[in-house]
């Protein structure tokens, strides 16, 4: 008799999104039992579910479309589920996979996930989140539950599924919560009346006499992308752009960025307001001091991707003390924002 194989009967139909981006970062070849059993060594002896090793035999890693999960408990991104960007592949190849650059060793080591297990897929949070293989009640050998990490919320860990194969198969698509007009009026809500991160309030009143009306303008920018987008997120698009360049201004109003990393991330020695970043304005919010005006994530890609560009073209210099805003660029940004966003928010 043939036993039963993982994901017998499974359609996998529309199951992967195998975009370029999906192939060039995320998908691998079949590993073979020698990768498997290194991959196992390297994440610290854990043993890889059978129902894991015979998905990545099927397909290794990717994007998916049917990217969310539901959840009893509120997640970092909704009320009932949890929503997924891909999933690793056993390798070491791809940026993605759970050797990779950014995979699961790098999570556990960079990021401060618990070593309870292994990361097994990210999440639209840019690394703020984190889906695992939790070994913690069945020991290294065997088999494992999936949890969902927040890093935002202390590293709290919810239950997702009792195991690899049930997560895959509990997965649906993002249309199964369709909950746009409610997402709307949240986000309107969250631009139009969310409190500002004490760092975003600190630099508007330095730049008083030369932004008057910050605040306003702030939010009636924030609002045109609720009314493009229906959430309000930035991405590589020109009104996020803006948004990127008014907070590296105003950034700047306090301290000058030494790199593209210290204007972006939190400083190792501490996380509080007193220390800007470009986190902390807009992104993300302390749990123990929370303020409303964020988008509850980034991707960290488009803001490099920004700067970048901002760079070659000469807008941002290096000078002695770190990296600023030419005044030409300073002076185009500000009159961007007067045309964007209007100088009393018409």
């Amino acid at each position: 008799m043939t036993s039963k194989r993982p994901f017998d009967g499974f359609d996998f139909e529309g199951f992967w999104d195998d975009c370029p981006y999906s192939l060039e970062n995320y998908v691998e070849p079949p590993p073979s039992d020698g990768l498997i059993a290194s991959i196992e060594e390297e994440m610290g002896g854990y043993r890889l579910p059978a129902a894991y090793v015979d998905l990545a035999r099927r397909h290794n890693g990717g994007m998916v479309k049917r990217s969310c999960h539901p959840m009893k408990e509120r997640t970092g991104w909704a009320e009932d589920h949890v929503a997924i960007e891909g999933l690793y592949a056993i390798g070491r190849t791809c940026k993605y996979s759970l050797g990779g650059e950014l995979g699961a060793k790098f999570m556990i080591e960079e990021w401060g996930y618990p070593p309870i297990g292994i990361g097994i897929a990210d999440t639209p949070a840019g690394g703020h989140e984190l889906i695992m293989l939790d070994y913690r009640t069945c020991g290294k050998r065997g088999e494992p539950q999936v949890v969902y990490v927040d890093q935002e919320a202390d590293y709290s860990i919810a239950v997702i599924a009792p195991d690899f194969e049930s997560f895959i198969r509990g997965l649906v698509e993002e249309s199964e919560y369709d909950t746009a007009d409610e997402d709307r009026a949240a986000a309107i809500a969250t631009v139009e009346r969310g409190t500002l991160s004490p760092i975003v309030v600190r630099a508007l009143a330095a730049v008083g006499d030369r932004l008057p009306h910050g605040e306003q303008m702030l939010r009636t920018l924030a609002r045109q992308i609720v009314d493009e987008k229906g959430f309000f997120a930035l991405h590589d698009d020109e009104r996020s752009h803006l948004m990127y360049g008014l907070m590296f201004w105003l950034y700047s109003s306090l301290c000058t960025a030494r790199s593209f990393e210290a204007f972006v991330g939190r400083p190792e020695t501490g996380t509080s307001y007193d220390s800007p970043c470009y986190e902390l304005m807009i992104a993300f919010d302390l749990v123990a001091e929370p303020y409303g005006f964020n988008t509850r994530g980034y991707a960290e890609g488009f803001v490099r991707d920004w700067w970048d560009a901002c760079v070659a073209r000469g807008d941002i210099v290096e000078m002695a003390e770190g990296y600023r805003l030419t005044p030409k660029a300073e002076a185009a940004l500000l009159g961007r924002l007067a045309t964007f966003a209007g100088a009393q928010g018409k």
